[in-house]
């Protein structure tokens, strides 16, 4: 079972926000200039090297870039940023996205965006936001929006009870039929959400599994451990549940498991499908894939190399096909990888959030120092 306190994570992160138990420290951060190198020899594993793409002034969340090679992110909801999704122009400034009408909260009419942390666009350019509802206490919604034509291609509700009044709609991956979305929960139990796209009806799978539930083991980042100031002044280390979730490039399997997690699961995307198959004989379809650290991120290239947001050791990593994990980039300021998205220049986008230094994970306490970084890669 999961642990009810670490799953308090959202509902304290709220609450500090809205009391404003926020405090801020003036500690200082040297980040790599552009016109340097960024990895010294010893951060170089398996001759792979980053580079910044951009410096991001606001707290970004997830990544996605689109067959025209257009960036778009989610803004973390832990910053309380005005935008909710904005685009990344080649000169690195934000751009509002879809625009002011949409990114700026949910409207009375419906339209309009509360939160969003999950995003991808799919291979016709549609941009998938996975917008949670926390900000407002809103019903979770998927919105699809399509960057060909700058018009919404649909909006789907999910409201209980495929979410329920303690969801965490963290993150999804996208297929031609279907959206597999991460439900971390806060205060409940995680699930996969399984969004049919050709029906448009939606199913709460492996609710309770082990391959969705946190293992209880703490994150330390920097020496510190990650920790959330409670309103009575205890500190507690969070558990959080399902969250890195990936297709691999033939859709046929889906790789996840709990961000607080030491192992990487993945059950075949036809099964998750089959409607006929009772919860406990889809359990029994789940595999336990490869050892891996704590991760908040994952992508496969199409030589099924899994890469990993290593969190804890400022890295990014990879799990071969001999199912091994390895170190591939490693550096101070790789800190809080959050999120990955494969350009159609076939390298690999990820971005650097310092999330663990915001104050919900941080005791309370702001030593988040901007900007944040969006990097890039070549797959191994």
């Amino acid at each position: 079972m999961p642990n009810p306190q670490g799953n308090l994570i959202l509902s304290v992160t709220l609450l500090l926000l809205s009391r404003g138990i926020i405090l801020s420290s003036s500690t200082a951060q040297t980040l790599p200039k552009l016109d340097q190198p960024l990895l010294t020899q010893t951060d170089v594993v398996q001759e792979t090297e980053a580079e910044i793409i951009a410096e991001i002034t606001q707290g970004p969340g997830n990544i996605t870039i689109t067959p025209s090679g257009r960036i778009i992110i989610s803004l973390h909801q832990f910053y309380q940023t005005e935008d909710r999704v904005v685009e990344v122009a080649p000169d690195g400034s934000l751009i509002p996205f879809p625009n002011l009408e949409w990114t700026r909260g949910r409207n009375p009419d419906g339209t309009g965006l509360d939160t969003v942390l999950g995003i991808q666009s799919d291979a016709n350019g549609v941009v998938w936001m996975l917008d949670n509802g926390m900000r407002g206490q809103v019903t979770p919604q998927l919105v699809a929006w399509d960057t060909r034509t700058n018009s919404l291609t649909e909006v789907i509700p999910l409201p209980p009870p495929v979410s329920e009044s303690n969801s965490f709609l963290n993150d999804l991956a996208v297929s031609d039929e279907a959206i597999y979305i991460a439900d971390t929960t806060v205060g409940g139990t995680p699930a996969l959400i399984v969004v049919d796209l050709n029906t448009r009806k939606a199913r709460r799978v492996l609710i309770g599994h082990q391959s969705v539930v946190p293992e209880d083991i703490d994150l330390i980042v920097d020496g510190t451990p990650v920790q959330i100031l409670q309103p009575d002044g205890n500190l507690i280390r969070p558990r959080v549940g399902v969250n890195p979730i990936t297709l691999d490039s033939n859709q046929e399997w889906l790789y996840f498991g709990p961000m607080h997690g030491t192992r990487l699961y993945r059950i075949r995307t036809q099964d998750l499908l089959n409607t006929q198959l009772s919860e406990a004989q889809l359990a029994q379809k789940v595999e336990d894939y490869a050892e891996r650290p704590i991760s908040d991120g994952i992508i496969i290239d199409r030589s099924n190399n899994i890469y990993i947001t290593d969190v804890g050791a400022n890295a990014i990593g990879v799990i071969g096909s001999d199912r091994t994990y390895q170190v591939l980039l490693s550096a101070p300021w790789i800190s809080w990888p959050d999120a990955f998205s494969i350009g159609p220049d076939g390298y690999i986008y990820s971005l650097i959030n310092q999330l663990h230094r915001t104050p919900p994970l941080n005791a309370g306490i702001d030593k988040t120092v901007p900007p944040f970084l969006l990097i890039r890669f070549k797959p191994r």
